[in-house]
């Protein structure tokens, strides 16, 4: 019989879908058993009506054979086969699928489950064969057919002989060249492991002979002795964990799936599962690391879901999947409902595949508000290794998530000396105190020893201690917790109602303006203080910058020399500021100096840099002499 041209500009697509769509090349064995599985399904639907199929759902099956000295590998399926008018549609046609318009003339009944829908599938094993062969033989037809093809030149079509309905596809390997190794799809294992990743879950038996070193049943055991044999083995588990009932897995089959699937030594922190039918018909299955992931805060670290279309596996990591704060969940998503493009890798961005991602956010939300009401514990463990990515959601694409994770944020108490929630801190909150205060440093115990914080403490006020660089951004970005404003202890303008005091001295107005004359642009204001008690000095921040946001933008950005307005606090009470205002008329080159140590103790205890040490130790100095 005379060569056909496929009925596409053949050369052209078929060069697309192997150069282009098709991103790694081991792929061409899922969608081959994609289509052998489909191919199954349709008789299996057909038996369920039909007696004369003589075949029960226990007897379906793919088997895969390897000849590696004659480079073949053969795929066979005793589904529902094709005759000559399928071969020249599904297989002559380029883009034309038997399976989507079958789900289409059964879209009704929900027992249709069919994963191919493109046709175009069975072509990207021309990325690895250089000729396809596909013997058939379709239900209630006698004749069978063979179609052969060495690609975009067109194909052939014989009537042959074959006994039993199936499909058998003979995949002719290339030769290795010097930058791409074929023969490694001719090994076992290698056609073993891809089936493992991608078809774990088709649920037909994957069958191939594998060999096996078997103990001799006379065998010594203290000598043993081993045969090898050569057994059928069942390459895939072909129920996934996901798609049973919750009640029927045990805690340890879900912990060493997790260990299996994510290459992780520890048991999960947590599981959990959803399954959820209406617009989007999924189910999932996702897991909390216990521990942080070696490589979790580095470029390398790609966050997602593995994505399954009816037990195929789609998508290694889907990112799309989860929001950057909850980039720490592990799992799997199953979906029948996926409006996938034709190659399979990748998704369209379209409104199931964002229904899907809102779901799932909403249901890690709640299981971990759970977790932190029923055990504080564990939640304040996990917090400890992912708390800053929760509060990064504060953050993210602009406070679109702050709803979703204000009450799962913990943030360290000056009063109950642990990590409380901001409701928590609220229900304490006096009827006086109209705002949340909170403190900022690079760590609790610095934060506990700044001079502003001693004045709120002895009010009896609740102080939040943020030393995290996320924490003021994310109270900037909430704006206000159920009708708390965030103040900053820290920043100038924090006072309270009806709070007078301010102690007064001699010659303010005097006093204020020679410090201010005498650092210069160092600070922006000279004020006394109604926050200090026992300290002389402290530095606060006036406007919308304080000073750990200038300290993160000087490492993140340090081109933009972000800077926040300095204001010197004094505390007219305190000895050492007594001594400068006396000095101002005693000894003004005295005062001065008093002025400017003063102002750089300030800056110390504000975690800021002294711009000259060496200066500040010679004034030191100078005052000791």
């Amino acid at each position: 019989m005379s060569k056909t041209e496929f009925k596409s500009e053949s050369k052209r697509l078929l060069d697309l879908m192997i150069n282009s769509i098709y991103t790694h090349k081991e792929i061409f064995l899922r969608e081959i058993i994609s289509n052998a599985s489909d191919a199954i399904d349709k008789l299996y639907y057909i038996s369920l009506t039909d007696q004369n199929v003589g075949l029960n759902k226990d007897e379906f099956k793919i088997n895969i054979e390897i000849d590696k000295p004659n480079r073949i590998i053969t795929i066979t399926d005793n589904g529902i086969g094709m005759d000559k008018d399928d071969l020249d549609n599904n297989l002559g046609t380029i883009a034309n699928s038997g399976s989507f318009k079958f789900k289409q003339e059964n879209e009704k009944n929900d027992d249709v489950d069919i994963i191919g829908q493109f046709g175009v599938g069975f072509y990207s094993a021309f990325m690895v064969a250089d000729e396809i062969t596909v013997q058939t033989r379709k239900y209630n037809v006698d004749q069978a057919y063979q179609w052969k093809s060495s690609g975009a030149d067109g194909y052939e079509i014989t009537e042959i002989e074959k006994a039993d309905v199936g499909t058998k596809i003979i995949l002719k390997i290339k030769e290795d060249t010097d930058s791409e190794n074929y023969s490694e799809f001719l090994e076992k294992y290698k056609i073993s492991a891809l089936v493992s990743k991608y078809s774990d879950y088709i649920r037909y038996p994957i069958i191939m002979e594998m060999e096996h070193r078997k103990l001799r049943e006379d065998s010594d055991l203290e000598n043993p002795e081993y045969d090898e044999v050569t057994e059928d083995e069942v390459l895939n588990s072909m129920i996934p964990i996901w798609q049973r009932n919750k009640k029927d897995v045990t805690e340890d089959e879900y912990n060493e799936f997790y260990k299996q699937k994510f290459f992780d030594w520890e048991n999960p922190a947590r599981v959990f599962s959803n399954s959820v039918e209406g617009v989007v018909t999924f189910k999932s299955l996702l897991f909390i690391p216990s521990k942080v992931p070696f490589d979790y805060h580095t470029k390398e670290y790609k966050k997602g879901l593995q994505l399954y279309s009816s037990g195929v596996l789609i998508m290694d990591k889907c990112s799309d999947l989860l929001p950057e704060h909850f980039s720490f969940v592990k799992g799997v998503v199953d979906s029948q409902d996926l409006s996938l493009n034709i190659s399979r890798e990748m998704l369209q961005h379209d409104r199931q595949l964002k229904n899907i991602a809102s779901t799932l956010e909403k249901k890690i939300k709640n299981e971990l508000s759970s977790w932190l009401k029923n055990d504080r514990e564990g939640y304040e463990k996990f917090y400890a290794n992912f708390g800053r990515n929760i509060k990064y959601g504060l953050v993210a694409d602009y406070g679109a998530h702050k709803d979703n994770v204000k009450d799962l944020v913990l943030f360290y108490s000056s009063t109950e000396k642990k990590l409380v929630t901001l409701k928590e801190y609220v229900e304490r909150m006096g009827e006086d105190q109209k705002d949340i205060y909170f403190a900022t440093g690079e760590s609790i115990d610095s934060i506990d020893k700044l001079p502003q914080t001693e004045y709120f403490r002895d009010k009896g006020r609740e102080i939040l201690y943020c030393a995290e660089e996320i924490d003021e951004f994310a109270f900037q970005s909430m704006g206000d917790y159920n009708g708390k404003s965030f103040k900053n202890i820290v920043n100038e303008d924090v006072e309270e109602e009806g709070d007078d005091n301010k102690t007064e001295a001699k010659n303010d107005d005097d006093t204020l303006k020679f410090i201010k004359d005498t650092l210069g642009d160092k600070v922006n204001e000279v004020v006394f203080s109604k926050k200090l008690k026992s300290h002389p000095v402290c530095l606060t921040a006036k406007g919308g910058v304080s000073f750990e946001m200038e300290k993160y933008m000087a490492l993140a950005q340090p081109e933009a020399m972000v800077r926040a307005e300095r204001v010197l606090e004094i505390n007219a009470s305190h000895p050492a500021v007594n001594a400068l205002i006396a000095n101002i008329t005693a000894d003004k080159e005295k005062a001065e100096k008093y002025a400017k140590l003063l102002y750089n103790q300030a800056v110390i205890i504000a975690g800021l840099t002294v711009e000259n040490p060496s200066e500040y130790a010679d004034l030191v100095c100078s005052l000791m002499n």
